[in-house]
């Protein structure tokens, strides 16, 4: 199974695979910055020697990248949307520089402006990185659950993002399970399962979903919070993931526990081995 957890680069990016190894990961989300902080420091050219050597004597088939949490492309502050797109695009020339190949993001929030500005917005600023960076690195966009004012709620607004953009091939999506059910996509039963791939099918296409962020939620189904919890343990329940985790379509797609974090790998290891008991159980 494709499956791992987001790791911490504290102490070097390249840090990422010996703690990813000790989990029997085969796959990893990292940042590759500090996630709260704008600036970052410089990645030199023994950084990308380091990661690229711990890459390769690793057992990580897949690393993909989230971008900080302080973007906001759809915001209406102009300044802030700059500053957004000036680290985005910094974040872009990191994966490449790395040899990562898809990065993360989500949408963004309209701010009160209203989704059909937000999407232009981020639509605007996503093809003008897209210019900015050169391939190979792809952006996926990531379903929200659409606290406050957070683009990405309903297919609808990816798929129209996912229009606007002119270098369609170098942009996909990233399925987070807990934003699926807090925006009120019931994927616990199999008709409910069902209908949602279908429906994010019609708009969008299966085809275009490059990672799969797995969490439980910690809230209820429509909620529009944002809380993961463990695996099977939340509202979502263990059902969902079984489906998830044997739909055929998603086999070589790589499955990113996002969930709470122990003091020590505890945690980890808990949802994974719940992960492992899930798959294959058709």
């Amino acid at each position: 199974m494709l499956a791992g957890v987001h790791v911490s680069i504290a102490g070097g990016i390249h840090r990422a695979f010996e703690r990813a190894e000790r989990l029997q990961c085969r796959a990893i989300q990292i940042f590759l910055k500090n996630s709260n902080q704008w600036k970052a420091k410089t990645l030199v050219e023994q950084d990308r020697a380091l990661f690229r050597d711990a890459r390769k004597k690793s057992c990580i088939e897949a690393v993909i990248a989230h971008d900080s949490y302080l973007i906001n492309l759809a915001s209406p502050d102009r300044g802030l949307q700059r500053k957004s797109l000036d680290a985005f695009v910094e974040e872009m020339k990191r994966a490449n520089f790395l040899g990562v190949r898809y990065l993360v993001l989500h949408p963004g929030a309209h701010m009160g402006s209203g989704v059909t500005a937000g999407v232009s917005r981020v639509s605007k600023a996503l093809n003008q990185a897209l210019v900015r960076v050169e391939p190979p690195v792809k952006i996926l966009l990531e379903n929200t659950a659409g606290q406050g004012s957070c683009l990405g709620r309903r297919f609808e607004e990816l798929a129209e993002i996912l229009e606007k953009i002119q270098a369609s091939a170098r942009a996909g999506v990233c399925l987070d399970t807990c934003h699926l059910f807090a925006a009120g996509y019931d994927i616990r039963t199999e008709e409910g399962y069902a209908a949602t791939m279908s429906e994010f099918d019609r708009l969008i296409g299966i085809g275009r979903v490059r990672a799969v962020h797995v969490n439980d939620s910690k809230k209820g189904l429509g909620s529009r919070v944002d809380r993961h919890f463990h695996i099977g343990q939340g509202c979502i329940g263990p059902n969902a993931f079984r489906l998830l985790l044997n739909d055929s379509r998603f086999a070589r797609i790589p499955k990113i526990l996002e969930t709470p974090k122990g003091l020590g790998l505890e945690h980890d290891l808990m949802n994974l081995a719940t992960l492992r008991s899930l798959w294959g159980r058709t």
